[in-house]
């Protein structure tokens, strides 16, 4: 189907079908959503050459990655929701690696000066990120998965980790815990930041006083959730609970908890971020395991959307998402040990 049937089909002009479907703001939402909703009908697909063309667009979207720490499971499975919402629209994405911040800010330069992306998906910020105030300056579009708070107005998707985190500290005291580790992520990074408001928010209401040697910041890998778990483990008095940042913490945890001589769910308990791998299914692991449950791959999606409304002309100030976090309750956390 050419463009000129499908304009004929709907009644409409060739180019109001056109700036439909290319995201044009002048275009009202009923509209947009009938041309698409129509085009997808009869299956129609533009020529992504031609669109290009027309719209001044390069058809792909930025992500940089520094370092392979974030080269991992995580974010392979952002990127596979994003990649796949993406692809529907024609739309690649280029992936940047570099080597540390600086390389990371001047990245962004370049594509900025190469017009090579329509936008950037910024990830893993910072409470105050210089990152998204360079693209301000830039005016590079940009949607981030997490937030920051620089003084303006910017596009955001986030999860609510301060109250995920909050209500799992809460519910292991309610079985009786008091000495709970927190094995968190990298300091510094926002949803860090949030995932400690919300521990330290429970102990506080419940008045159990805060022990810095009970919470710990890393990357989210096995080896080092082992050993930080393991010196944990040698204190006295120990932890009878642990707080895992990911799933990918969670097995270094548990790694030391067997170690230890201890059973999980009944000398230890464990609650763990799920980030629903595919891979690696909480309710698969023996024992089963006790999770704050989002889906980083539906994020990755959900970010794509975003971006599409962003590059539509949807204002940023209007893109805000924050996803509540489910408590999922299974055999890892158990009673306190009396």
């Amino acid at each position: 189907m050419r463009l000129k049937d499908l304009a004929e089909h709907l009644g409409l002009s060739q180019t109001t079908v056109s700036r439909a479907l290319n995201g044009y703001p002048e275009v009202n939402e009923t509209t947009r959503l009938r041309v698409a909703e129509t085009a997808a009908r009869l299956g129609y697909r533009p020529n992504a050459s031609a669109l290009r063309l027309a719209t001044g667009r390069s058809g792909a979207i930025g992500l940089v990655l520094r370092g392979v720490g974030e080269l991992g499971p995580h974010m392979s499975e952002f990127m596979a929701g994003m990649s796949g919402r993406m692809s529907t629209e024609e739309i690649d994405i280029l992936l940047i690696t570099v080597d540390n911040f600086q390389d990371e800010m001047s990245a962004y330069r370049r594509l900025a000066a190469s017009q090579k992306v329509d936008a950037i998906v910024l990830h893993s910020p910072t409470l105050h990120d210089a990152r998204a105030e360079l693209l301000l300056d830039l005016k590079i579009p940009f949607v981030m998965h997490g937030r920051t708070n620089i003084g303006a107005p910017i596009a955001w998707l986030d999860i609510d980790n301060t109250g995920a985190m909050e209500r799992a500290t809460g519910h292991l005291l309610d079985l009786g815990h008091r000495r709970i580790a927190l094995l968190n992520g990298v300091k510094g990074r926002t949803f860090a930041e949030h995932r400690e408001i919300g521990y330290l928010a429970a102990l506080s209401a419940r008045g159990v006083p805060f022990d810095a040697a009970l919470m710990g910041n890393s990357l989210f890998t096995d080896e080092v959730a082992f050993r930080m778990a393991q010196a944990m483990l040698e204190l006295r008095p120990r932890p009878t609970a642990f707080l895992a940042g990911s799933m990918m913490t969670a097995l270094g945890v548990f790694r030391a908890i067997r170690q230890a001589g201890l059973v999980l769910g009944k000398d230890v308990s464990m609650i763990a971020h799920d980030d629903v791998f595919p891979y690696l299914n909480a309710d698969n692991m023996y024992p089963s395991m006790s999770t704050t449950r989002s889906s980083i791959r539906q994020a990755g999606m959900r970010i794509a959307e975003l971006i599409l409304q962003v590059l539509g002309g949807k204002p940023v100030a209007d893109v805000h998402e924050l996803w509540p976090v489910e408590l999922v309750l299974r055999e890892s956390s158990g009673p306190a040990p009396q």
